[in-house]
């Protein structure tokens, strides 16, 4: 069984090979120099004139072959009693991240299936689901390069993974090639509402929802409360989210899920067919969502979340998310976001080491607390934090704290850290500790701090490094136009990736550029500005 599963995914692929005629080996030349794999795309995509056949061919041997290694996981998972635990964990995990992929991937087929040219909004999309399949192969690939335990043969898993990768890197660069419009989206420097009457939100004497007072209003097509004392419809926030409809598409609204002052010790899960939420508290350090996993407990950083979303369209509001289990418990994430569109604002997320867990696709942070040690804020997701606290607290003897690692794997994702016209300063318990803006944790990081205020805690230097000079050239790191006594970049680091931005280039990490966030926020009803300040 070992051999035939271990082959089975690339086998897919030559067997769709031999049913395409050749056509000039030039164009796939040109085609594949064009990817960071040209030798492997060489090898499995077939000649053709034409890069949108080839865009379509590498998109369908994507499928296949996480179909079948998504076949490999399921059979191992069916004897799961005979396993450990943590390797069950893990293959559930890729079972999870597989079958996302899945559906991005025909998502992105469907698009281009007859077409050679689509709007850019719909190639932004695609580019961003595609961008994230690679994330979760990432992820999948380092649940289970950690397992040490001998009870699967993990090279069988491996690597089909690992060609899945590069089959999937191979899709990205093809599309983007392909079918990315290059032009900026939106309007480029619109203009949002400030904090106002921060941590509750506005009660209006028509009965219409407004985050803010003369925002927008939004449409809320059910709304339900949790209250423990059982005067809501639901005494558990879990128990709230079940009863949400299933796969909504956010046209007529969102379910309202209003959560009454207290403390809730629940960890909640927002799961992929809960879509077009919006969950708003009492205020920051009134509803406080709370919990203390942390690896310590044998789980991984994936595993770890208090509050965990994955479905579309979230919008949360005013509350706090709290990891407990401290700076000794090593990494313990408070919010693990996984969710396409996704909306936070007002939002407290306390924790230590790997507080906010972007994980992937497009995010947008407003008003928010962001309290944490060390790679406190990290993921490979395209995200905005705009008008944002970031707290660095005491790490444990001996540790610094780096605020970012941001895990971008490949050249052509359209991922990235953006932090915009937030204020770094040091938190309460804060003693001379080192403070990074941020680390290379994936060859290709990239994190851009801009119009921002850095207080003195800051390093000269800025950045630190990961391991030796691990992704010092292929990295992205920007600033722009900063402010504060950390913000001098004279005694900065000298890395060639390491950059002072001009306002062009910093035009591209805003919310209107970077997340298209013109097309999906306002409907979301929480403020926001479009470009610079």
């Amino acid at each position: 069984m070992d051999l035939k599963f271990c082959s089975m995914a690339l086998l897919s692929i030559f067997i769709i090979l031999s049913l395409f005629t050749s056509f000039t080996t030039s164009s796939r030349e040109t085609t594949c120099n064009n990817t960071p794999f040209p030798k492997f795309c060489k090898s499995v995509i077939p000649e053709s004139d034409n890069i949108h056949n080839h865009g379509r061919f590498s998109i369908r041997s994507s499928i296949s072959i996480t179909t079948n290694f998504l076949s490999l996981v399921n059979r191992y998972l069916n004897s799961r009693n005979t396993l450990p635990e943590k390797t069950v964990l893990a293959l559930e995990n890729c079972q999870f991240l597989a079958k996302l992929n899945l559906d991005f991937f025909s998502k992105a087929l469907e698009s281009i299936r007859s077409s050679d040219s689509i709007e850019s909004s719909k190639a932004y999309d695609m580019h961003t689901l595609l961008s994230a399949t690679l994330t979760n192969q990432q992820t999948c690939f380092s649940e289970l390069d950690a397992l040490t335990s001998p009870s699967i043969p993990k090279n069988e898993f491996l690597a089909p993974l690992s060609n899945g990768r590069k089959l999937c890197s191979v899709s990205l660069a093809i599309f983007k090639h392909g079918w990315v419009n290059t032009t900026r989206r939106g309007r480029g420097r619109g203009r949002g509402r400030g904090r106002e009457n921060p941590g509750e939100v506005v009660p209006e004497d028509d009965g219409k929802l407004r985050l803010y007072p003369g925002g927008t209003v939004v449409n809320v097509t059910q709304k339900v409360v949790v209250d423990p004392s059982g005067n809501g419809n639901f005494t558990t926030i879990n128990d709230a989210v079940a009863a949400a409809p299933n796969n909504t598409d956010g046209t007529n609204g969102y379910f309202l899920i209003k959560v009454v002052a207290g403390v809730y010790e629940e960890y909640v899960n927002i799961p992929v067919n809960k879509k077009y939420l919006m969950m708003i508290g009492a205020g920051i350090n009134q509803t406080i969502i709370t919990g203390n996993r942390s690896i310590s407990d044998g789980l991984s950083t994936f595993n770890t979340g208090t509050f965990i979303v994955v479905g579309e369209g979230f919008v949360g509001a005013n509350m706090t998310i709290r990891n407990t289990a401290g700076a000794k418990n090593f990494q313990a994430v408070a919010l693990r976001n996984g969710a396409d569109l996704s909306t936070f604002y007002r939002c407290n997320f306390e924790g230590y080491q790997d507080t906010l867990y972007a994980h992937s696709l497009r995010q947008f942070y407003r008003e928010c607390d962001i309290y944490g040690t060390i790679d406190f804020i990290l993921g490979n997701a395209a995200v905005v934090l705009q008008n944002c606290n970031i707290y660095p607290r005491l790490p444990l003897q001996g540790q610094f704290d780096p605020i970012t690692a941001q895990g971008r794997t490949d050249i052509n994702q359209n991922t990235g850290t953006s932090i915009q016209n937030c204020t770094i300063t040091p938190a309460e318990d804060l003693a001379a500790t080192k403070i990074f803006l941020g680390r290379p944790w994936k060859e290709y990081s990239r994190v851009v701090v801009m119009e921002s205020f850095l207080d003195s805690l800051i390093d000269p230097a800025g950045w630190s490094i990961w391991d030796g000079d691990f992704a010092l050239s292929t990295l992205y790191y920007g600033e722009y136009n900063n402010r504060g006594p950390g913000s001098d970049t004279s005694k900065r680091v000298t890395w060639p990736g390491y950059r002072v931005i001009n306002v062009t280039d910093a035009g591209n990490f805003t919310v209107s550029n970077f997340l298209g966030g013109d097309s999906w926020l306002p409907k979301t009803g929480v403020p926001y500005n479009g470009g610079l300040l």
